[in-house]
C-alpha cells in the first residue's frame, strides 16, 4: 500500500510539474510573445513610443519653440475678466470688509481682556492693512493688475524652475539620437548631423548608417508636458509643424543607455523563446499523463477519511486559501521570468517546485470535498460540527447583548421615539416609490405624500443635522481655546440641552483661564517685589561683611564665621539677580538691544571668559563651527548670557575625564548651537522639568548655582524668536539652540 500511495504521489508530481511549466509557457506566451517577437530593441513599442516620442517633446519644448522666462514675463497680460474674478474672489467688498472685522475682533478683544495692549496694536495694524489692501481692490484696477501680474511671474518661475529638471534627460535623448528635421512653415532645419545644415539632408538617416530610424511629423500637441496648466496658457507658444527623420546611429558607444537595452533586449529574447517552447510541449505531456492516471487518483481517495475529521467549513477554506496561493505564485512565476536575466532565476526555481506541490494539493482536495457533496446524508451532521454553526450561536449571545445597548441608547424616551419615527418615515417614503409603477394616479398620489409629508422631514432632518453640526463646531473651537461665542439655545430637546450645558462648561472654563492668568501675573509680581525689596538689606550684609574683613583684630574662629557670611551673602545676591531677571523676562518688562553680532566670535568670547578653568578642569573641549563671519541682529550682551550659562553649567556637572562638544553652523537661514557633554549626576527628570526653576541637575544641590541658568537662557532665546531644546539620552545631555541668522 505505501508503495502505490508514493507511486501515486510520484505520478501527480510529476504531472503538476509539467503542468506548471505549461501554464507558465502560456502566460509567457500571452504577455510577452508580442513583445519579443520583434526584430531588436529599437522596434519595440517601449522605444517608439516613449524614447522617441520624449524625445520629440522634449524637442519642441528646448529648441524649436523655447521662450525665456524673461520673454514669458513680458508677455504677460491681465484680462477684464480676471481683475473682476480676483476683486470678487471673496465677496463683495462690504462682505469682505466684514469677514476681516470679525476675524481680528474676536483676537483683539482676547489681548485687551489679558491686558496686552502691544497684542491688541498689532491686530490692528494688522487688520487695517488688509482692510486698506481690500479697499484698494475695488477701487483701482491698476492695482489689481500688478497683483495679478505678481501672481502670474510667481507661476512662471515655478513653471521654469521645474522645466529645468527635464533638461539632463534631454540631453542625454539628445546625445543618443540624430535627427533632421524641418518647419513645415518656414524651412527652417534642426540637425545634429556631423555635416553642417547645408550639407546635410534628411536622406543622411537611412538603413545602412542606422541601427533604426523612421519619419516624424509632430508639433506642440505632442510636448510632454508635466507642469501647471495655468503657466501653460500663459506661454502662448507658437503652434509649428516639424517633420524629418530621427535614428539610432551603427556608431554609437557601447555604454550609451540604448544600446545596453539593445544587447539585453537580444538576450532576454534568446531566452524567453528557449523557455516558452518547451514548456507548451511540457503542457500537452501533462495532460496525456493525467488523462492515463485512473489507479491513482483511486490510490488518493483512501485517504479522505484521514481529511474528513476537519470541519467542513475548514475544509472549505483550506481549499480556497490553496488554490488562491497556487495563482499567486503563478502569476509571479510569469512576472519573474521575463526578468530571468536579472537574478531572479533562484525565485523561479523555488517557485516552480512550490506550485506543483501547492497544484496537487489543491487538486486533491477538490476532489475529497466533491465526494462530500455528493454524500448528502452524513453532510447535515457535518455541518452542525462546523465552526460556522459554532459560531452562530455565539453571534446570537452578542446580539443579546447588542440589543440590551440598544435599550441603553433610548434611555432618553423622546429621543429614542423621535429617531424611530423618523427612520420608520423615510422607510414608507422609499417603500411607497415602489407603487409609482403602474396607474399615473399613483405618481400623483406619491407627489402629494411626498411634498406633504418628505419635504418636512428633510428640512426637519437638515435643521437637526444643522444644530449638530453647530454643536460640533463650537466643542472643537472651544477644545482650540476659542471661548467667545456661546451657542443658541433653542426649544427643549436634547440637543438644545447639551447646547446649554456646553456654554455653562465654556463660562466655567473661561472663567478659570482669566483666574489662573491673573494668579501667573501676581506671582510674577511679587516675585519682582520681594527680589527688590531683598537687595537693598542684601547690599548692606555684603558692605559690612567686607568691612568687618578689613578689620585685623578679628579672632580665627570669627574670621571663619566672617567668610561663611561673605560666601553664603554672594551666593544669596546672585540667587536674588537671577530671580529678578527671571521675572522681569517672564513679565515681558525687558528690552533688547539688537545689533548685528558674528556668532562665532561671541562664542569665542564666552569660551575665552572660562579659559582658566576649562585648562584647570579635566573635560576636554572639543569647538567646532563654520568660516566666520555668522551674522545674527541680536542683543549680543544677552546672547552671551546663554553661552555663558550653558558653559558654567557644563564645567559644574559634567563628569570628569570626559569629552564636551560644542558645535555652530548654519543651515537654511538658521544657526544651530549645540552643547553636549556628559552629566556627573544621574538624569532622572524628564526634559521640561530642566526648564522649571531652580531645577539643578545636582539634586543633593551642594553645588553652586540657583536652578535658574536654563530658565534664563530658555527666556532670552525665545525673546529673539528662537528655540533651545534639551535632549538626553541616558547621561547624556545636550542643548540645540537655533536662532534666524542673515543670509
Amino acid at each position: 500500500m505505501g508503495t502505490k500511495w508514493k507511486s501515486s504521489i510520484a505520478i501527480l508530481l510529476t504531472c503538476s510539474i509539467l503542468f506548471t511549466f505549461g501554464v507558465i509557457g502560456l502566460f509567457l506566451l500571452g504577455d510577452y510573445g508580442y513583445y519579443f517577437a520583434h526584430k531588436n530593441y529599437f522596434h519595440t513599442s517601449d522605444f517608439q513610443y516613449e524614447e522617441v516620442d520624449q524625445f520629440t517633446s522634449y524637442f519642441i519644448m528646448f529648441e524649436a519653440n523655447d521662450k525665456t522666462l524673461k520673454e514669458a514675463m513680458e508677455g504677460i497680460t491681465v484680462t477684464k475678466e480676471e481683475i473682476e474674478e480676483h476683486r470678487y474672489r471673496y465677496g463683495e467688498l462690504p462682505e469682505q470688509l466684514e469677514s476681516i472685522n470679525q476675524r481680528y475682533e474676536e483676537l483683539i478683544q482676547n489681548a485687551l481682556d489679558e491686558d496686552n495692549q502691544e497684542v491688541a496694536d498689532a491686530y490692528i495694524k494688522e487688520r487695517d492693512a488688509k482692510i486698506n489692501d481690500i479697499t484698494k481692490n475695488f477701487e483701482s484696477d491698476e492695482y489689481v493688475e500688478g497683483k495679478i501680474i505678481k501672481e502670474k511671474e510667481e507661476i512662471l518661475k515655478e513653471y521654469y524652475k521645474e522645466r529645468e529638471q527635464y533638461r539632463s534627460h534631454y540631453n542625454q535623448l539628445k546625445d543618443s539620437f540624430q535627427y533632421y528635421f524641418t518647419e513645415t512653415t518656414t524651412g527652417k532645419v534642426y540637425t545634429n548631423l556631423v555635416k553642417n545644415e547645408k550639407e546635410a539632408s534628411v536622406s543622411d538617416i537611412n538603413e545602412s548608417s542606422m541601427l533604426f530610424y523612421s519619419n516624424q511629423l509632430f508639433g506642440p500637441w505632442d510636448i510632454y508636458y508635466d507642469f501647471s496648466d495655468e503657466a501653460q496658457s500663459m506661454l502662448n507658444l507658437e503652434q509649428i509643424e516639424l517633420e524629418g527623420r530621427i535614428g539610432i546611429p551603427n556608431n554609437l558607444s557601447s555604454s550609451n543607455q540604448f544600446m545596453d537595452r539593445y544587447e539585453e533586449y537580444k538576450i532576454q529574447q534568446i531566452v524567453f523563446w528557449s523557455i516558452t517552447a518547451p514548456t507548451l510541449l511540457a503542457l500537452f505531456l501533462s495532460l496525456f499523463i493525467f488523462k492515463k492516471a485512473k489507479k491513482t487518483r483511486a490510490e488518493v481517495m483512501r485517504w479522505k477519511k484521514y481529511y474528513d475529521k476537519l470541519p467542513i467549513d475548514m475544509r472549505v477554506l483550506l481549499f480556497g486559501i490553496s488554490m488562491i496561493i497556487t495563482a499567486i505564485i503563478v502569476v509571479v512565476l510569469v512576472q519573474e521570468m521575463h526578468y530571468i536575466t536579472h537574478s531572479y532565476i533562484p525565485d523561479i526555481i523555488f517557485g516552480v517546485i512550490i506550485f506543483p506541490i501547492g497544484l496537487v494539493l489543491t487538486l486533491i482536495q477538490a476532489i475529497y470535498l466533491l465526494k462530500t457533496l455528493k454524500d448528502w446524508k452524513t453532510l447535515s451532521g457535518q455541518w452542525k460540527q462546523s465552526l460556522l454553526y459554532k459560531g452562530f450561536f455565539i453571534l446570537r449571545k452578542y446580539l443579546v447583548k447588542l440589543t440590551d445597548k440598544l435599550k441603553e441608547a433610548f434611555l432618553n424616551q423622546t429621543t429614542g421615539t423621535q429617531i424611530i419615527l423618523i427612520f420608520g418615515l423615510v422607510f414608507i417614503l422609499g417603500f411607497a416609490a415602489v407603487f409609482n409603477v403602474g396607474h399615473p394616479i399613483h405618481n400623483v398620489l406619491y407627489i402629494i405624500f411626498l411634498g406633504g409629508v418628505g419635504i418636512p422631514l428633510a428640512l426637519l432632518i437638515i435643521n437637526k443635522i444643522g444644530e449638530f453640526n453647530r454643536i460640533v463646531e463650537n466643542t472643537n473651537e472651544l477644545a482650540a481655546g476659542n471661548l467667545s461665542h456661546n451657542l443658541e439655545v433653542k426649544g427643549n430637546t436634547v440637543l438644545a440641552a447639551l447646547a446649554d450645558n456646553i456654554n455653562v462648561l465654556k463660562q466655567g472654563v473661561k472663567q478659570s483661564q482669566t483666574e489662573q492668568a491673573k494668579s501667573e501675573r501676581l506671582k510674577t509680581e511679587l516675585i519682582t517685589n520681594v527680589s527688590h525689596d531683598l537687595r537693598t538689606p542684601l547690599t548692606s550684609i555684603i558692605t559690612y561683611t567686607e568691612l568687618l574683613k578689613e578689620q585685623k583684630d578679628i579672632g580665627e574662629e570669627s574670621a571663619a564665621y566672617l567668610e561663611i557670611i561673605d560666601r553664603k551673602s554672594k551666593r544669596l545676591k546672585i540667587l536674588i539677580d537671577d530671580l529678578f531677571e527671571v521675572s522681569k523676562m517672564a513679565s515681558g518688562n525687558i528690552e533688547l538691544r539688537k545689533e548685528k553680532v558674528d556668532l562665532v566670535q561671541l562664542l569665542q568670547q564666552a569660551l575665552g571668559e572660562y579659559d582658566d578653568m576649562i585648562n584647570e578642569s579635566t573635560l576636554q573641549f572639543r569647538v567646532s563651527h563654520d568660516d566666520p563671519p555668522l551674522i545674527a541682529v541680536v542683543d549680543g550682551q544677552k546672547l552671551w548670557r546663554v553661552f555663558d550659562n550653558l558653559i558654567g553649567n557644563i564645567l559644574k556637572y559634567s563628569l570628569e575625564h570626559s569629552r564636551v562638544y560644542i558645535n555652530l553652523s548654519a543651515k537654511k537661514g538658521k544657526a544651530m548651537i549645540t552643547f553636549k557633554n556628559v552629566s556627573k549626576y544621574e538624569l532622572k527628570e524628564s526634559t521640561d522639568e530642566l526648564f522649571e526653576r531652580f531645577k539643578r541637575g545636582d539634586t543633593s544641590r551642594h553645588t553652586d548655582g540657583s536652578g535658574l541658568g536654563l530658565a534664563i537662557a530658555q527666556s532670552i532665546v525665545e525673546l529673539h524668536d528662537g528655540e533651545l531644546e534639551i535632549d538626553t539620552d541616558g547621561d547624556l545631555f545636550k542643548v540645540t539652540i537655533t536662532i534666524h541668522v542673515q543670509d
